[in-house]
């Protein structure tokens, strides 16, 4: 087998424009990995498209200033691509096809990336494992005991056994970057609003980004440099013209870090407070000014994230009743079809968070609950925006330990809000937050994430590559665990 899937994406396209290797040499490659990998990464394959772009690519001239070109690349299962099924890894949806592309497939299209197929998830984007998926979890590449993380388990799979080098998740309250983490990629959720969210299937509207899952932090930029367009069929979306990858290289001792001590807290596993010093120690060694600090609210996070997320996904979850689309149940009246359809079409997360959320949005609930817990976000908001007054970047762990073993919480309805407390604050004041790896426990990969201030992702790609550079960790799969 080939391995031009494992160059940098610079040397990739050298070879493309010299013609020593073609876009169907890559997509070969890319299910040839597949094969060889039963990770369960994807709930559908193109290989049959694939296959035709890529041979209607080498008929095209390649062009000197598109890295991407030609490149495979993976969409979380939630993200309309035309003609391929849309699943959202839950029973209700599992036959239907989309019949348009979400604005993000549209540009990677068009910029000639090569997209392979819809990959594995939890269900409707609901979890952090990839447990709930109705098609079964993706297993973690570096050890197939242990959970991927998620809700964009696949897509994280998918990149960390270099099946591709891009990969497309969306992320509510962390789901980018903790599977990021427990794989040892890069994920990015970049600010709210840079990334157009038409096509995506609604979770909770006001915390859901689409953003990019990558090898590298340099390709992250590039990936997040195609995707970030106005779009006019989403009012969040706004106007974005610059060049994430301008800052790569530049010096980084000028940089102002806060840690908030509540990242250093009894809340995250000791082993992973060992790693994340390591990289402190480091930037300090480095002549790089780093303050503990404290941020008001920060600790209220899972809560308002719990209440707000469920309100919203309660609301967004009503269309699936079997009259649209999706899974029908016939039965004699209308309230039976809708009862049938939903009990047997929806997992049991998704179940538990519907009711949940139906409540909160219930009567007066919604003032008491809703209403309360959008208010404290936006206070736990201009917290962090008062500490970007004074410091560039915010680093923490990404999740507070280690991937764990598969079926390790069934019995626990809250772990998995738990497993991204360390994330969700982001996702809160839609601040742009990036995973990437920071070391590995007991040869598994853990992240640390660096989260700026709207608008300012140029900045965590600096110093995300900065880190990438000096830690020069070897994050092929392997280990004695590894598959």
């Amino acid at each position: 087998m080939s391995n031009y899937l494992n160059l940098d994406i610079r040397e990739i396209h050298e070879l493309l424009l010299k013609g020593e290797i073609t876009s169907v040499d890559l997509v070969e490659e890319a299910f040839q990995r597949l094969d060889n990998n039963k990770l369960n990464a994807f709930i559908t394959l193109d290989y049959e498209g694939a296959l035709k772009k890529a041979k209607e690519l080498e008929k095209l001239e390649v062009p000197k200033d598109n890295l991407l070109f030609a490149l495979p690349i993976a969409i979380k299962d939630n993200i309309m691509v035309s003609g391929l099924r849309c699943t959202c890894a839950s029973h209700i949806l599992e036959n239907f096809i989309s019949v348009y592309d979400a604005s993000v497939v549209e540009l990677i299209k068009n910029a000639n990336m090569i997209i392979i197929g819809k990959t594995n998830m939890d269900e409707f984007a609901m979890g952090s494992t990839s447990e709930t998926s109705y098609f079964k979890a993706p297993i973690n590449p570096w050890n197939s005991k242990k959970v991927p993380g998620g809700s964009s388990g696949g897509s994280a799979v998918a990149v960390a056994a270099g099946i591709t080098r891009f990969a497309l998740g969306s992320d509510t309250g962390g789901s980018i970057r903790q599977p990021a983490s427990f794989t040892g990629i890069v994920g990015m959720k970049p600010t709210y609003g840079r990334v157009s969210r038409f096509g995506l299937v609604a979770f909770a509207s006001s915390l859901d980004q689409i953003g990019p899952m990558t090898k590298t932090v340099y390709e992250n930029a590039l990936l997040l440099n195609l995707i970030s367009k106005k779009d006019d069929k989403d009012l969040t979306s706004f106007e974005t013209n610059e060049d994430f990858t301008r800052l790569i290289g530049k010096d980084v001792k000028k940089l102002k870090i806060a840690v908030p001590d509540y990242f250093l807290s009894r809340i995250v596993d000791s082993k992973v407070l060992k790693e994340f010093k390591k990289v402190l120690a480091l930037l300090k060694e480095k002549g790089i000014q780093v303050d503990t600090v404290s941020v008001k609210y920060i600790d209220k996070a899972p809560i308002l994230y719990q209440i707000i997320a469920m309100g919203e996904a309660s609301s967004n979850l009503a269309r699936f009743d079997g009259i649209r689309y999706g899974l029908s149940k016939k039965e004699e009246t209308l309230e039976e079809v809708y009862k049938k359809t939903r009990s047997e079409g929806f997992g049991v997360e998704v179940k538990r968070r519907i009711m949940v959320g139906s409540y909160i949005l219930s009567g007066e609930n919604a003032k008491i609950y809703y209403n309360k817990a959008l208010q404290i976000r936006d206070d736990l908001k201009a917290s962090f925006e008062e500490l970007y007054q004074k410091y560039d970047l915010i680093l923490g762990p990404t999740s507070s330990r280690v991937a764990y073993d598969i079926n390790m919480k069934d019995d626990d309805p809250l772990r998995s809000f738990m497993d991204d407390i360390l994330v969700m604050h982001a996702n809160m004041g839609g601040f742009p937050s990036m995973s990437l790896p920071m070391g590995f426990i007991d040869d598994l990969p853990i992240g640390m994430q660096i989260m700026g201030n709207a608008f300012e992702e140029a900045k965590i790609y600096q110093l995300g590559s900065f880190l990438e550079k000096e830690l020069n960790l070897n994050l092929e799969i392997g280990g004695k665990n590894g598959l």
